[in-house]
Protein backbone atom coordinates (compact mmCIF):
# COMPACT_ATOMS: atom_id res chain seq x y z
CA UNK A 1 0.00 0.00 0.00
CA UNK A 2 1.38 3.38 -1.00
CA UNK A 3 2.09 5.86 1.78
CA UNK A 4 -0.50 8.57 2.23
CA UNK A 5 0.87 12.02 1.47
CA UNK A 6 -1.92 14.00 3.11
CA UNK A 7 -1.85 14.19 6.94
CA UNK A 8 -4.55 12.07 8.53
CA UNK A 9 -5.56 14.60 11.17
CA UNK A 10 -7.40 17.60 9.74
CA UNK A 11 -5.50 20.85 9.95
CA UNK A 12 -7.93 22.46 12.39
CA UNK A 13 -6.79 19.94 15.02
CA UNK A 14 -3.17 19.61 13.95
CA UNK A 15 -1.91 21.67 16.90
CA UNK A 16 -3.67 19.40 19.41
CA UNK A 17 -1.89 16.19 20.29
CA UNK A 18 -2.08 14.17 23.48
CA UNK A 19 -3.37 16.38 26.27
CA UNK A 20 -1.02 17.46 29.01
CA UNK A 21 -3.32 15.70 31.48
CA UNK A 22 -2.74 12.33 29.81
CA UNK A 23 1.01 12.92 29.68
CA UNK A 24 1.35 13.92 33.31
CA UNK A 25 -1.02 11.24 34.60
CA UNK A 26 1.02 8.61 32.75
CA UNK A 27 4.15 10.09 34.35
CA UNK A 28 2.53 9.79 37.78
CA UNK A 29 1.77 6.10 37.17
CA UNK A 30 5.27 5.38 35.85
CA UNK A 31 7.03 7.07 38.76
CA UNK A 32 4.57 6.31 41.55
CA UNK A 33 4.24 10.04 42.19
CA UNK A 34 1.29 11.71 43.90
CA UNK A 35 -0.87 13.11 41.12
CA UNK A 36 -1.89 16.68 41.91
CA UNK A 37 -2.19 17.39 38.21
CA UNK A 38 -5.57 16.26 36.94
CA UNK A 39 -8.52 17.85 38.71
CA UNK A 40 -10.65 15.06 40.04
CA UNK A 41 -11.44 14.15 43.67
CA UNK A 42 -10.01 10.95 45.13
CA UNK A 43 -13.22 10.21 47.05
CA UNK A 44 -16.79 9.79 45.79
CA UNK A 45 -19.57 12.23 46.47
CA UNK A 46 -22.54 11.79 48.82
CA UNK A 47 -23.64 8.21 49.49
CA UNK A 48 -27.30 9.11 49.03
CA UNK A 49 -26.64 10.41 45.53
CA UNK A 50 -24.68 7.31 44.56
CA UNK A 51 -27.56 5.19 45.89
CA UNK A 52 -30.01 7.30 43.89
CA UNK A 53 -28.16 6.26 40.73
CA UNK A 54 -28.26 2.59 41.79
CA UNK A 55 -31.98 2.90 42.50
CA UNK A 56 -32.59 4.41 39.06
CA UNK A 57 -30.67 1.54 37.44
CA UNK A 58 -32.67 -1.06 39.33
CA UNK A 59 -35.98 0.67 38.64
CA UNK A 60 -35.24 0.82 34.93
CA UNK A 61 -35.14 4.62 34.77
CA UNK A 62 -32.70 5.81 32.16
CA UNK A 63 -31.40 2.42 31.05
CA UNK A 64 -32.71 3.14 27.57
CA UNK A 65 -32.31 6.39 25.64
CA UNK A 66 -33.47 9.29 27.79
CA UNK A 67 -35.18 12.27 26.12
CA UNK A 68 -32.81 14.29 23.94
CA UNK A 69 -32.95 17.46 26.08
CA UNK A 70 -32.50 15.43 29.28
CA UNK A 71 -34.94 13.76 31.66
CA UNK A 72 -37.68 16.14 32.85
CA UNK A 73 -36.79 15.59 36.52
CA UNK A 74 -33.25 16.87 35.97
CA UNK A 75 -34.25 19.80 33.76
CA UNK A 76 -36.75 20.88 36.41
CA UNK A 77 -34.13 20.57 39.16
CA UNK A 78 -31.65 22.66 37.13
CA UNK A 79 -34.25 25.37 36.60
CA UNK A 80 -35.09 25.36 40.32
CA UNK A 81 -31.38 25.63 41.18
CA UNK A 82 -30.87 28.66 38.92
CA UNK A 83 -33.90 30.39 40.37
CA UNK A 84 -33.08 29.64 44.01
CA UNK A 85 -29.38 30.49 43.80
CA UNK A 86 -29.33 33.38 41.36
CA UNK A 87 -32.89 34.56 40.72
CA UNK A 88 -32.65 33.37 37.11
CA UNK A 89 -35.94 31.91 35.85
CA UNK A 90 -35.62 29.32 33.08
CA UNK A 91 -38.33 27.17 31.49
CA UNK A 92 -37.20 23.55 31.98
CA UNK A 93 -38.86 22.54 28.70
CA UNK A 94 -37.39 25.18 26.39
CA UNK A 95 -34.41 26.74 28.18
CA UNK A 96 -32.53 23.82 29.74
CA UNK A 97 -30.41 21.22 27.93
CA UNK A 98 -28.60 18.29 29.56
CA UNK A 99 -25.20 17.39 28.08
CA UNK A 100 -22.41 14.83 28.47
CA UNK A 101 -20.54 17.03 30.92
CA UNK A 102 -19.57 20.66 30.50
CA UNK A 103 -16.96 19.74 27.87
CA UNK A 104 -19.68 18.65 25.45
CA UNK A 105 -21.76 21.70 26.31
CA UNK A 106 -18.84 23.97 25.40
CA UNK A 107 -18.16 22.10 22.16
CA UNK A 108 -21.83 22.06 21.14
CA UNK A 109 -22.22 25.76 21.93
CA UNK A 110 -19.25 26.77 19.83
CA UNK A 111 -20.13 24.42 16.97
CA UNK A 112 -23.65 25.83 16.97
CA UNK A 113 -22.89 29.53 17.30
CA UNK A 114 -19.57 30.10 15.50
CA UNK A 115 -19.16 30.36 11.73
CA UNK A 116 -15.78 29.75 10.09
CA UNK A 117 -13.72 32.91 10.48
CA UNK A 118 -15.64 34.26 13.46
CA UNK A 119 -13.42 35.48 16.28
CA UNK A 120 -13.88 34.03 19.75
CA UNK A 121 -12.33 35.85 22.69
CA UNK A 122 -11.10 33.53 25.45
CA UNK A 123 -9.43 34.44 28.70
CA UNK A 124 -5.99 32.86 28.89
CA UNK A 125 -4.82 30.71 30.49
CA UNK A 126 -7.80 28.68 29.31
CA UNK A 127 -8.93 25.10 29.72
CA UNK A 128 -7.53 23.16 26.79
CA UNK A 129 -10.89 22.05 25.35
CA UNK A 130 -11.76 25.68 24.62
CA UNK A 131 -9.04 25.99 22.01
CA UNK A 132 -9.95 22.66 20.41
CA UNK A 133 -13.66 23.49 20.30
CA UNK A 134 -13.01 26.89 18.71
CA UNK A 135 -10.81 25.17 16.13
CA UNK A 136 -13.42 22.50 15.36
CA UNK A 137 -15.97 25.25 14.77
CA UNK A 138 -13.57 26.99 12.38
CA UNK A 139 -13.33 30.04 14.61
CA UNK A 140 -10.32 32.22 15.24
CA UNK A 141 -9.07 32.21 18.84
CA UNK A 142 -8.35 35.65 20.31
CA UNK A 143 -6.73 35.37 23.75
CA UNK A 144 -7.00 38.06 26.43
CA UNK A 145 -4.48 37.37 29.17
CA UNK A 146 -5.25 37.33 32.89
CA UNK A 147 -2.18 38.75 34.61
CA UNK A 148 -1.14 38.41 38.25
CA UNK A 149 -1.37 41.57 40.28
CA UNK A 150 1.06 42.33 43.04
CA UNK A 151 0.58 40.49 46.29
CA UNK A 152 0.58 42.00 49.77
CA UNK A 153 4.38 41.97 50.04
CA UNK A 154 5.02 43.45 46.61
CA UNK A 155 5.91 41.26 43.67
CA UNK A 156 3.52 38.96 41.86
CA UNK A 157 3.29 36.09 44.34
CA UNK A 158 0.05 36.14 46.28
CA UNK A 159 -1.92 38.42 43.94
CA UNK A 160 -5.04 37.39 42.03
CA UNK A 161 -4.98 37.11 38.26
CA UNK A 162 -6.75 40.15 36.85
CA UNK A 163 -8.73 40.78 33.67
CA UNK A 164 -7.54 43.95 31.92
CA UNK A 165 -10.83 45.42 30.71
CA UNK A 166 -9.08 47.80 28.32
CA UNK A 167 -7.29 44.87 26.71
CA UNK A 168 -10.60 43.02 26.43
CA UNK A 169 -12.27 45.98 24.77
CA UNK A 170 -9.37 46.38 22.35
CA UNK A 171 -9.63 42.70 21.37
CA UNK A 172 -13.17 43.11 20.01
CA UNK A 173 -13.36 43.62 16.26
CA UNK A 174 -16.10 43.53 13.64
CA UNK A 175 -15.40 39.78 13.32
CA UNK A 176 -15.92 39.01 17.02
CA UNK A 177 -18.84 36.62 17.54
CA UNK A 178 -18.65 35.78 21.21
CA UNK A 179 -16.73 35.97 24.46
CA UNK A 180 -15.94 32.66 26.15
CA UNK A 181 -15.79 33.19 29.92
CA UNK A 182 -14.82 30.89 32.78
CA UNK A 183 -15.53 31.97 36.34
CA UNK A 184 -14.51 30.73 38.84
CA UNK A 185 -11.50 30.42 36.56
CA UNK A 186 -9.45 27.31 35.89
CA UNK A 187 -6.45 27.30 36.26
CA UNK A 188 -5.84 30.61 38.06
CA UNK A 189 -8.59 30.34 40.69
CA UNK A 190 -9.75 33.88 39.97
CA UNK A 191 -13.41 34.67 40.59
CA UNK A 192 -14.44 37.55 38.37
CA UNK A 193 -16.01 40.32 40.44
CA UNK A 194 -19.43 41.83 39.87
CA UNK A 195 -17.70 44.99 38.65
CA UNK A 196 -15.57 43.09 36.14
CA UNK A 197 -18.54 41.11 34.87
CA UNK A 198 -20.65 44.25 34.59
CA UNK A 199 -17.99 45.75 32.33
CA UNK A 200 -17.94 42.57 30.21
CA UNK A 201 -21.73 42.64 30.00
CA UNK A 202 -21.79 46.28 28.93
CA UNK A 203 -19.24 45.51 26.21
CA UNK A 204 -21.27 42.51 24.99
CA UNK A 205 -24.44 44.61 24.77
CA UNK A 206 -22.66 47.53 23.10
CA UNK A 207 -21.01 45.32 20.45
CA UNK A 208 -23.90 42.82 20.14
CA UNK A 209 -21.82 39.83 21.22
CA UNK A 210 -22.85 36.45 22.56
CA UNK A 211 -21.31 35.14 25.76
CA UNK A 212 -20.68 31.47 26.55
CA UNK A 213 -19.82 31.11 30.23
CA UNK A 214 -18.37 28.02 31.90
CA UNK A 215 -19.44 28.06 35.55
CA UNK A 216 -18.68 24.49 36.64
CA UNK A 217 -16.92 25.73 39.79
CA UNK A 218 -19.85 27.94 40.78
CA UNK A 219 -20.14 26.42 44.27
CA UNK A 220 -16.38 26.29 44.95
CA UNK A 221 -15.70 29.86 46.10
CA UNK A 222 -13.82 30.83 49.26
CA UNK A 223 -13.06 33.65 51.63
CA UNK A 224 -16.17 35.68 50.94
CA UNK A 225 -15.83 35.61 47.16
CA UNK A 226 -19.15 35.79 45.29
CA UNK A 227 -20.03 33.87 42.16
CA UNK A 228 -22.09 36.11 39.88
CA UNK A 229 -23.61 34.52 36.75
CA UNK A 230 -23.21 37.03 33.95
CA UNK A 231 -26.66 36.01 32.69
CA UNK A 232 -28.10 37.76 35.76
CA UNK A 233 -26.76 41.17 34.68
CA UNK A 234 -28.76 43.70 32.64
CA UNK A 235 -29.09 42.86 28.96
CA UNK A 236 -27.36 39.46 29.26
CA UNK A 237 -30.02 36.79 29.71
CA UNK A 238 -30.93 36.70 26.02
CA UNK A 239 -27.31 36.66 24.79
CA UNK A 240 -25.72 34.25 27.30
CA UNK A 241 -25.25 30.47 27.24
CA UNK A 242 -24.56 29.40 30.83
CA UNK A 243 -22.83 26.04 31.31
CA UNK A 244 -22.35 24.02 34.48
CA UNK A 245 -22.08 20.40 35.55
CA UNK A 246 -22.40 17.96 38.42
CA UNK A 247 -18.87 16.60 38.45
CA UNK A 248 -17.11 19.34 40.40
CA UNK A 249 -19.94 20.12 42.83
CA UNK A 250 -20.89 16.56 43.74
CA UNK A 251 -17.59 14.70 43.16
CA UNK A 252 -18.91 12.31 40.53
CA UNK A 253 -16.73 13.41 37.62
CA UNK A 254 -17.08 10.08 35.82
CA UNK A 255 -20.82 10.46 35.42
CA UNK A 256 -20.38 13.31 32.91
CA UNK A 257 -23.65 15.15 33.54
CA UNK A 258 -23.58 18.77 32.44
CA UNK A 259 -26.14 21.31 31.33
CA UNK A 260 -26.89 24.49 29.45
CA UNK A 261 -29.34 27.21 30.45
CA UNK A 262 -30.16 29.87 27.89
CA UNK A 263 -32.98 31.53 25.98
CA UNK A 264 -35.17 29.21 23.85
CA UNK A 265 -33.41 30.35 20.68
CA UNK A 266 -29.91 29.75 22.04
CA UNK A 267 -30.88 26.45 23.65
CA UNK A 268 -32.36 25.24 20.37
CA UNK A 269 -29.19 26.21 18.53
CA UNK A 270 -26.94 24.37 20.99
CA UNK A 271 -29.21 21.31 20.95
CA UNK A 272 -28.98 21.24 17.15
CA UNK A 273 -25.24 20.57 17.46
CA UNK A 274 -25.35 18.47 20.65
CA UNK A 275 -27.78 15.92 19.17
CA UNK A 276 -25.14 14.87 16.65
CA UNK A 277 -22.38 14.51 19.24
CA UNK A 278 -23.55 12.10 21.95
CA UNK A 279 -27.30 12.46 21.26
CA UNK A 280 -27.97 11.43 24.88
CA UNK A 281 -25.96 10.04 27.79
CA UNK A 282 -25.99 9.03 31.44
CA UNK A 283 -29.68 8.22 31.79
CA UNK A 284 -29.70 6.78 35.34
CA UNK A 285 -27.19 9.37 36.51
CA UNK A 286 -29.49 12.17 35.39
CA UNK A 287 -32.10 11.06 37.92
CA UNK A 288 -29.47 10.97 40.66
CA UNK A 289 -28.19 14.47 39.87
CA UNK A 290 -31.76 15.76 39.98
CA UNK A 291 -31.73 14.69 43.63
CA UNK A 292 -28.25 16.13 44.18
CA UNK A 293 -29.35 19.58 43.04
CA UNK A 294 -31.88 19.58 45.87
CA UNK A 295 -29.38 18.84 48.64
CA UNK A 296 -29.66 21.24 51.59
CA UNK A 297 -27.52 24.36 51.90
CA UNK A 298 -25.44 22.62 54.56
CA UNK A 299 -24.02 20.33 51.87
CA UNK A 300 -22.60 23.29 49.93
CA UNK A 301 -21.36 24.97 53.11
CA UNK A 302 -19.52 21.82 54.18
CA UNK A 303 -18.11 21.32 50.66
CA UNK A 304 -16.68 24.84 50.60
CA UNK A 305 -15.30 24.65 54.14
CA UNK A 306 -13.57 21.33 53.49
CA UNK A 307 -12.03 22.50 50.24
CA UNK A 308 -10.97 25.83 51.71
CA UNK A 309 -9.10 24.02 54.49
CA UNK A 310 -7.32 21.88 51.91
CA UNK A 311 -6.59 24.93 49.79
CA UNK A 312 -4.88 26.50 52.79
CA UNK A 313 -2.95 23.34 53.60
CA UNK A 314 -1.53 23.04 50.08
CA UNK A 315 -0.98 26.79 49.62
CA UNK A 316 0.92 27.06 52.90
CA UNK A 317 2.96 23.97 52.07
CA UNK A 318 3.89 25.30 48.63
CA UNK A 319 4.99 28.60 50.20
CA UNK A 320 7.15 26.71 52.71
CA UNK A 321 8.65 24.74 49.83
CA UNK A 322 9.74 27.98 48.20
CA UNK A 323 7.08 28.59 45.56
CA UNK A 324 5.39 31.89 44.98
CA UNK A 325 1.74 31.08 45.72
CA UNK A 326 -1.38 32.63 44.21
CA UNK A 327 -4.02 31.55 46.72
CA UNK A 328 -7.22 30.98 44.72
CA UNK A 329 -10.62 32.51 45.47
CA UNK A 330 -12.34 29.62 43.70
CA UNK A 331 -11.99 26.22 41.94
CA UNK A 332 -9.78 23.53 43.44
CA UNK A 333 -6.48 24.54 41.93
CA UNK A 334 -3.52 26.54 43.24
CA UNK A 335 -1.25 28.35 40.79
CA UNK A 336 2.36 28.51 41.93
CA UNK A 337 5.28 30.55 40.57
CA UNK A 338 8.52 28.55 40.18
CA UNK A 339 10.83 31.53 39.78
CA UNK A 340 11.62 31.77 43.52
CA UNK A 341 12.99 28.23 43.16
CA UNK A 342 15.38 29.36 40.44
CA UNK A 343 13.35 27.87 37.58
CA UNK A 344 11.51 29.55 34.72
CA UNK A 345 10.29 26.77 32.38
CA UNK A 346 7.16 25.22 33.88
CA UNK A 347 6.95 22.43 31.31
CA UNK A 348 10.48 21.20 32.02
CA UNK A 349 9.92 21.71 35.75
CA UNK A 350 6.78 19.55 35.78
CA UNK A 351 8.43 16.79 33.76
CA UNK A 352 11.27 16.67 36.29
CA UNK A 353 9.20 17.12 39.45
CA UNK A 354 8.09 13.47 39.86
CA UNK A 355 11.69 12.28 39.90
CA UNK A 356 12.81 15.13 42.15
CA UNK A 357 10.18 14.79 44.87
CA UNK A 358 7.42 12.37 43.81
CA UNK A 359 4.65 14.87 42.96
CA UNK A 360 2.94 15.65 39.64
CA UNK A 361 1.68 19.12 38.68
CA UNK A 362 0.49 20.69 35.42
CA UNK A 363 2.51 23.40 33.61
CA UNK A 364 0.22 26.36 33.04
CA UNK A 365 2.01 27.41 29.85
CA UNK A 366 0.06 24.80 27.86
CA UNK A 367 -3.09 26.87 28.51
CA UNK A 368 -1.67 30.00 26.86
CA UNK A 369 -1.24 31.18 23.31
CA UNK A 370 1.34 33.60 24.73
CA UNK A 371 3.47 30.81 26.19
CA UNK A 372 5.99 33.19 27.76
CA UNK A 373 3.24 34.66 29.95
CA UNK A 374 2.53 31.27 31.48
CA UNK A 375 6.03 29.79 31.47
CA UNK A 376 6.84 30.27 35.18
CA UNK A 377 3.52 28.99 36.53
CA UNK A 378 2.40 25.47 37.48
CA UNK A 379 -0.96 24.23 38.75
CA UNK A 380 -1.62 21.91 41.68
CA UNK A 381 -5.00 20.36 42.54
CA UNK A 382 -6.12 20.27 46.18
CA UNK A 383 -9.31 18.19 45.70
CA UNK A 384 -7.62 15.23 47.38
CA UNK A 385 -7.79 13.59 50.80
CA UNK A 386 -5.99 15.49 53.54
CA UNK A 387 -3.51 12.65 54.09
CA UNK A 388 -2.56 12.73 50.41
CA UNK A 389 -2.00 16.49 50.57
CA UNK A 390 0.04 16.17 53.76
CA UNK A 391 2.33 13.66 52.06
CA UNK A 392 2.57 15.77 48.91
CA UNK A 393 3.53 18.83 50.96
CA UNK A 394 6.15 16.82 52.82
CA UNK A 395 7.66 15.72 49.51
CA UNK A 396 7.53 19.20 47.98
CA UNK A 397 9.46 20.66 50.88
CA UNK A 398 12.48 18.71 49.65
CA UNK A 399 12.75 21.38 46.97
CA UNK A 400 13.55 23.98 49.63
CA UNK A 401 16.47 22.00 51.05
Amino acid sequence: MAAMTRPLLNRRLAEFGTTIFAEMSALAVRTGAINLGQGFPDTDGPDEIREAAVRALRDGRGNQYPPGPGVPELRTAIAEHQLKRYGLAYDPDTEVLVTAGATEAIAASLLALVEPGDEVIALEPYYDSYAASIAMAGGARVPVTLRPQEGPGGGAAGGRFVLDLDELRAAVTDRTRLILLNTPHNPTGTVLTREELTAVAELAVERDLLVVTDEVYEHLVFGGAEHVPIASLPGMRERTVTISSAGKTYSFTGWKIGWVTASPELTTAVRSAKQFLTFVSGGPFQYAIAEALRLPDTYYDDLRAGLEARRNLLSDGLAEAGFGVHRPAGTYFVTADIRPLGASDGIAFCRELPERCGVVAIPTAVFYDHRAQGAPFVRFAFCKRRGVLDEAVSRLKRLAV
